[in-house]
């Protein structure tokens, strides 16, 4: 598949910012399975000053510096991206053998499997995320039928609702409304491997919506997206969605990885002045012929 995304987002502050300093994690990632075929990024108003880097983990960072006062910021980014399906998991090994192969040895696995094992500044192993999760975890049960059985427990048990909780909720929270969205899910997920040994990181990226039979796609409805990637012996990163209860194949694009939300997250920054502010957000991800792709280029467009 090859996808044309467009990312906006608006901030409109009551008052005048006078300096803003911005984090900008919107570029997707090249992978195996993945190529970034063109990136743009549109910025209003324009920057004083503005970087590219490559951060710990290899995502795509932008940072940028407005030095002038303004009373709104926008950033659009636009990507073409060719996606296609992974190998699926098959004959993967039993959860218990190869969880006590990471705890008995720190160098087990591939350099940078280790650090998702433990605790991060969202995320942290728990005694009841620990038992939620037992269940689907018999001894000697291959790990990617444990780890399927969870994700359909846990789509199955909690219900999607983006009044029920915040960036700053916490997980024993999420555990006990069983509420939330995709970002608390993939957190909760993650909790939960984290707890029984196991070594998990947080995706950050973009899932089309399909509309219903019938229904037209309407324009801003697709979203930023979150879900699960867990290490497994032998086959490496394996990704699963908690929130649509599947193995991602081609309908999901990867942007960034890390340990939870907080070194992922798409927009972050420091302000001065402003007072509060509204936030607009709005993403389309459309299917575009392969013949309409183009060359890789990145380019920034600056709106004034």
């Amino acid at each position: 598949m090859i996808y044309q995304v467009r990312h906006s987002t608006e901030y409109e502050y009551e008052a005048d910012v006078t300096l803003s300093h911005h984090v900008l994690r919107l570029s997707p990632r090249d992978l195996p399975q993945q190529k970034c075929l063109a990136f743009e990024l549109q910025i209003d108003p324009p920057p004083s000053g503005l970087h590219y880097h490559t951060d710990y983990f290899g995502n795509t960072v932008a940072t940028l510096t407005i030095e002038y006062s303004h009373n709104t910021f926008r950033v659009e980014s636009r990507s073409r991206v060719e996606v296609r399906a992974p190998t699926p998991a098959e004959d993967t090994p039993s959860w218990d053998e190869y969880a006590v192969r990471f705890g008995d040895d720190i160098t087990a696995g591939e350099p940078g499997v280790q650090e998702f094992l433990f605790d991060s500044p969202l995320i942290r192993r728990h005694a009841d995320l620990l038992d939620y999760a037992l269940v689907s975890f018999p001894r000697g049960r291959p790990v990617a039928e444990a780890v399927g059985e969870l994700t359909a427990r846990i789509f199955a048990d909690f219900k999607f609702d983006a009044k029920a909780t915040t960036v700053a909720t916490p997980l024993k929270d999420v555990l006990r409304l069983r509420r939330g969205v995709c970002q608390d899910f993939a957190q909760l997920q993650i909790g939960c491997l984290r707890s029984m040994g196991l070594p998990a990181r947080y995706i950050s990226g973009y899932l089309e919506t399909i509309p219903p039979p019938g229904k037209e796609k309407l324009v801003g409805t697709d979203a930023s997206h979150a879900w699960v990637s867990f290490f497994c012996p032998g086959v490496g990163w394996v990704d699963v969605d908690p929130t649509n209860n599947v193995f991602p194949s081609d309908r999901h694009v990867t942007v960034a990885w890390g340990r939870d939300y907080s070194d992922v997250s798409p927009i972050r920054g420091v302000i001065l002045g402003g007072g509060g502010h509204e936030l607009k957000v709005s993403v389309d991800v459309t299917q575009i012929l392969e013949g309409e792709a183009g060359t890789t280029k990145r380019d920034v467009r600056l709106l004034r």
